[in-house]
């Protein structure tokens, strides 16, 4: 995670209650991830805000031979990570190391893949970091990036209007992102295409189908509330106040059907490979 969240602190249980469905996206990106260059040598991938690992390692299946390297800010997730890191089937490895992705800046050349799974809605103006981080592939090499789209959904919004009521604003006011913390595709792709990169955008809308009491307040306490949950953390019952509220607010929003709940998530996704010549 980027320095914009280090104001959190992240939980890798609560992260990976919803595995199953955070996965699907990077999946669904890595499919959509071009062969990498032949160097000559071990392909070399960078995974920046890997979390806690769980899909890093999805990168050494698809490349058993390279050496993958999970980038995070989070001690908590990095030290979850660990768990995976080391020497991979292929004969490639899989290591982790800190790093903050808003000041992240690699020598150009180094990598044939940079891959980042939700995170960089995190990272304030991260479209001005994308002509470095092409710069740092090869040539022939891909940046590749998924991120959430949902600010505007209920869970999110109901999110911010509760953090800036009359009782919370002073606590918690200006914590939470808005929705321009992405851009749509189409500003993707022309802000990649501009740098000289064959792009591929496109947007997802996931209907994820939750089980369990109140299952969408679970699958935000992991991820877009964990800002409010750190700056409540030293309250007890300031947190079960809030949460309290919140719960009620999203019971409404997302009724349960007798299937489980229903929850929308608009993802947005690019793959930009660089030209073949340097």
């Amino acid at each position: 995670m980027p320095a914009s969240a280090a104001a959190a602190t992240w939980d890798p249980h609560q992260y990976l209650r919803h595995a199953d469905h955070r996965s699907r996206p990077f999946v669904d990106l890595l499919a959509r991830v071009p062969e990498l260059p032949d160097a000559g040598r071990p392909p070399r991938v960078a995974d920046l805000g890997c979390g806690p690992g769980n899909v890093t390692r999805l990168l050494a299946e698809r490349w058993p031979t390279a050496h993958i390297t999970g980038f995070d800010n989070s001690p908590e997730m990095l030290a979850r990570a660990e768990a995976v890191a080391g020497p991979t089937a292929g004969g490639g490895l899989l290591d982790f190391a800190p790093a903050d992705a808003t000041a992240w800046m690699p020598e150009p050349g180094t990598y044939d893949l940079i891959l980042s799974n939700a995170t960089l809605q995190w990272v304030p103006g991260h479209p001005g970091s994308f002509a470095a981080w092409i710069d740092a592939l090869t040539p022939g090499g891909t940046f590749a990036f998924q991120v959430p789209g949902n600010f505007d959904a209920p869970s999110h919004v109901l999110m911010r209007e509760l953090s800036g009521s009359e009782r919370w604003r002073g606590r918690l006011g200006g914590r939470l992102r808005h929705a321009d913390a992405v851009l749509t595709p189409g500003e993707y792709l022309e802000r990649l295409a501009d740098l000289g990169c064959e792009v591929d955008a496109w947007e997802t809308t996931y209907q994820h189908l939750l089980t369990g009491e109140d299952p969408v307040l679970d699958w935000v306490k992991g991820t877009g509330l964990r800002p409010v949950l750190t700056a409540l953390a030293d309250d007890p019952a300031a947190t079960e106040a809030f949460l309290s509220e919140y719960r009620e607010l999203l019971r409404e929003a997302y009724p349960p059907s007798s299937h489980g709940t229903v929850f929308p998530f608009r993802r947005v996704f690019a793959v930009a490979r660089k030209g073949d010549t340097a």
